[in-house]
């Protein structure tokens, strides 16, 4: 009895994720509000009331999205954060960490790129949530660096911020020259080092 139980779980996350898969293959040209769950089922090849034994709408559905689509940032955002070495080079290492991001999970950043100003209330609501939850974990590692000495949760939580800002901006950015030449994406890497570096010699002098 359990296994067949145990077959049943595993085919029924099996569709599920097909239709987060399918979902996402089509939001490739279209925003989350104009996506039908009719399409969404047809891709899969199941019954449009199999998609109601996974979402209660779209827009449930674009909600898993964000939080498997932001979810796999959380390991990337923690080893920027505890990277070592002086500033530039963990600066580096961030934008390298992120180009490398956007280059395997494409999908995903255009996704949240789109959708995270969209017409979409609930998965607006749950990209902020995610974001507020990166900016968390970047004061915690900022507070422990040295640097850091005399700031308050306020600043520290403003800093963490723009941090996680310009990654995002910085992964947009990276999408957009995907299929560009080589020295095209190095001119983004470039410029997006500048900015961090920008960020960081503010942080040098903040309490200044």
């Amino acid at each position: 009895m359990s296994h067949t139980l145990g077959l049943r779980q595993a085919q029924k996350q099996k569709t599920r994720q097909a239709l987060l898969d399918a979902a996402l293959a089509l939001l490739e040209e279209q925003s989350l509000s104009s996506l039908g769950l009719r399409e969404v089922t047809r891709a899969v090849g199941v019954a449009p009331t199999a998609f109601y034994r996974h979402f209660r709408s779209t827009a449930d559905l674009g909600v898993a999205l964000v939080e498997e689509a932001l979810g796999s940032l959380h390991p990337m955002i923690r080893t920027i954060v505890s990277s070592v070495g002086d500033s530039d080079r963990r600066i580096e290492r961030a934008v390298e960490l992120i180009a490398g991001h956007v280059e395997t999970h494409p999908a995903h950043v255009r996704f949240i790129a789109r959708e995270r100003h969209g017409g979409v209330q609930s998965v607006r609501e749950a990209i902020q949530d995610q974001l507020a939850r990166f900016a968390g974990e970047v004061k915690e590692a900022l507070a422990k660096d040295p640097l850091s000495e005399g700031w308050n949760d306020e600043d520290l939580l403003m800093l963490a911020h723009l941090y996680v800002d310009q990654m995002l901006i910085t992964a947009s950015l990276f999408l957009d020259v995907l299929e560009a030449p080589e020295d095209e994406r190095h001119r983004v890497a470039q410029a997006a080092t500048r900015r961090m570096r920008l960020i960081s010699i503010g942080r040098e002098h903040w309490l200044d």
